[in-house]
């Protein structure tokens, strides 16, 4: 399993349309969302450059994982790639685990470049926060990784692409990357991932702590996730 999950980072950073819309995207969206700013506070009362620079770390992070793991199984579905690995030693569930680990490595990039640029930018956390932060961003990006495994055995090859990008947009319009979701939606926000995912970081904010509730729905989504992948897996290998 482990030369499973080399190879499918290494496929990863070789493609330059990950380096493109999963690095380089985010971080232009960032400067540009600051810039329109002016450096002020969104709604909320939270500084402008310290929100952007988690929603669009967390928009590169599921984009990385989601439209990268989807889009490589329904490659590997059509040319048959799948149908070979289960002629081989490897089990089901360890192709399931190898998919989804080495996904959520190929995250790490795109929250480093716009932190880095938030950095810059002038945001100060301390370097408890900085750890805290990364390790929150990329641990939450397993979900997401999941998710995309599951999304990628659920249609069709031809389908899988638009069915992921209508899927990845709507997560992130209601789930606080563009604006804060307010009042109003927070208790149907609570039933996406990307919102739970953007709550992760609130813990930096002055008098804040880590949102615990936001934790335990993304391990439930996690399981789901997994169980769903997994499940159409084997429902794809006795249709193949």
């Amino acid at each position: 399993m482990s030369t499973l999950i080399r190879l499918e980072i290494l496929r990863t950073l070789r493609n330059k349309r990950y380096l493109l819309f999963t690095i380089l995207y985010p971080a232009l969206l960032y400067v540009f969302f600051i810039s329109a700013y002016s450096g002020g506070n969104v709604a909320g009362g939270i500084p402008a450059k310290s929100y952007f620079m988690v929603s669009m770390a967390t928009f590169g992070a599921v984009g990385a994982v989601l439209t990268g793991s989807a889009q490589r199984i329904s490659l590997e579905r059509r040319s048959g790639w799948t149908r070979q690995l289960r002629l081989t030693a490897l089990p089901g569930r360890a192709y399931t685990v190898g998919k989804i680990a080495s996904c959520a490595v190929t995250t790490l990039p795109a929250i480093l470049v716009v932190f880095a640029i938030g950095a810059i930018e002038g945001v100060s956390l301390s370097a408890a926060q900085w750890l805290g932060l990364g390790l929150a961003l990329w641990l939450g990006s397993f979900v997401f990784a999941a998710l995309g495994v599951a999304l990628g055995y659920a249609a069709q090859p031809d389908a899988v692409q638009p069915m992921v990008m209508i899927v990845y947009m709507l997560m992130a319009l209601f789930g606080g990357t563009w604006f804060p979701v307010g009042d109003s939606l927070k208790a149907f926000a609570r039933f996406n991932p990307v919102y739970e995912y953007n709550q992760l970081a609130t813990f930096v904010q002055p008098g804040h702590a880590l949102d615990t509730a936001a934790v335990a729905f993304l391990a439930a989504f996690l399981a789901l996730f997994v169980a769903a992948a997994a499940h159409l897996y084997r429902k794809d290998a006795r249709r193949a």
